[in-house]
């Protein structure tokens, strides 16, 4: 088990269920926009979010983004250990640093002992671009091990200033080496891992290769915070993040949808409706598993886990519930599933079925 660090009120390790991050792409200085932004990734799941401190402005806005955020907030910074003293000063509850690149000993000490002071975790981010000149030459190019290396040595940095709440994360463009690189940081460390498979590119490819990696390590049991990285809009980011742990088993909220391929049996517009129904009741917090099935053949029997679904026939449909016997029905089938999914959805909150 990893050590736990404490990110507000949120723990972040030690045991505690993964966290969700992304992290915003407005300007940092534009205050209302990217308030929005942080608002939209909080209701989409975010547990936590990112924004760039990249200058003195951005650093004073910080108090007005801690202020007025749902969430805690994590500041990014690079080069320059003043912005990141600014920050902690002005409520953030996170950073995110390379002790390696802030000029010096003295600045890491300086640094240190603002964090400590302000029980703030300082995240140590090494990418695939990031590793150092002298492990690049004697490995041939990036490595797992040299990324690890990497990372351990500005631990050590921040180990040395007598600081400990440290947070590693060694992401790769590459879903091997990103993997590699976390099970070999399991094995030598117990600091809190921050996993994410790094520029992963635009939604679809990219989603892709952030589920098979960071759903392998979750599978692994590594993995304390997660970031799916995706161009573009960040919140499909955190979308993306919640369906892999879902997908996993480490969320049971919300509803988790299943749906048959189609066939030549398919007697109804299986997509659409199905479209339609995870839409609708997307904002759904009990856990329950919805089902559209293209026909009345298997799909009862293939839906059979579910807590409830729809089975389509010519001109009408077989509701079915969980534990008791499937009831024909007719008219709108996905209307008919929205609206018999929230009735039972109510009735899991009122008996008090939370996650």
């Amino acid at each position: 088990m990893t050590q736990a660090v404490h990110v507000g009120p949120l723990q972040l390790g030690g045991g505690a269920p993964v966290l969700v991050q992304s992290m915003t792409n407005t300007d940092t200085r534009d205050t209302e926009k990217t308030l929005s932004q942080i608002r939209a990734l909080a209701t989409n799941g975010c547990d936590l979010v990112r924004v760039s401190v990249y200058d003195e402005q951005c650093a004073q806005a910080v108090r007005t983004l801690v202020d007025e955020s749902p969430v805690p907030l994590v500041a990014d910074i690079h080069f320059n250990h003043r912005l990141a003293i600014m920050a902690a000063e002005n409520g953030i509850a996170k950073l995110r640093i390379n002790p390696g690149n802030i000029g010096g000993e003295a600045n890491v000490r300086a640094l240190a002992d603002c964090a400590r002071m302000h029980h703030i975790p300082i995240r140590i981010g090494v990418n695939s671009g990031s590793v150092e000149k002298d492990i690049l030459e004697r490995d041939g190019g990036v490595t797992a091990k040299g990324m690890l290396e990497s990372a351990l040595r500005h631990a050590q940095m921040l180990e040395k200033a007598h600081f400990s709440d440290i947070v590693l994360s060694m992401k790769a463009s590459d879903v091997r080496t990103t993997v590699e690189v976390y099970r070999l940081a399991s094995q030598a460390c117990d600091y809190p891992l921050h996993v994410g498979v790094t520029e992963a590119g635009l939604p679809g490819q990219g989603t892709i290769k952030s589920a098979i990696g960071i759903g392998s390590l979750l599978l692994d049991g590594i993995g304390d915070t997660i970031r799916v990285s995706l161009t573009g809009d960040p919140v499909p980011e955190a979308e993306a993040a919640l369906q892999i742990l879902r997908a996993v088993g480490l969320r049971r909220d919300g509803i988790q949808f299943v749906s048959c391929p189609t066939c030549g049996r398919t007697r109804i517009p299986l997509f659409d409706i199905a479209r339609r129904v995870e839409a609708e009741l997307r904002d759904i917090r009990v856990p329950l598993k919805v089902a559209v099935m293209g026909c009345v053949v298997n799909g009862p029997g293939e839906a059979r886990e579910a807590d409830i679904g729809i089975a389509g026939g010519d001109g009408k449909g077989a509701l079915f519930l969980k534990g008791e016997a499937p009831r024909t029905v007719e008219g709108d089938l996905a209307e008919i599933l929205i609206r018999e999914t929230r009735k039972l959805a109510a009735r899991m909150e009122a008996e008090g079925m939370h996650v």
